[in-house]
């Protein structure tokens, strides 16, 4: 994950619109935020985007 990315859910969390386990609604606010990156790492790292909001580990 690069720093981009941590900044972008950190940024969706931050509207709290949404629980951060709600991948699909993360996704749809990271979309509609025009943060193309998340979306994308989401899709293809699901496990590693889990661990980060679980743990705060990258």
């Amino acid at each position: 994950m690069d720093a981009k990315v941590r900044e972008q859910i950190l940024a969706v969390r931050d509207t709290g619109l949404t629980n951060m386990f709600d991948i699909n609604a993360v996704q749809r606010i990271a979309y509609e935020m025009d943060f193309y990156e998340l979306v994308n790492f989401i899709e293809e790292n699901r496990g590693k985007y889990v661990r980060f909001i679980l743990t705060g580990e990258e």
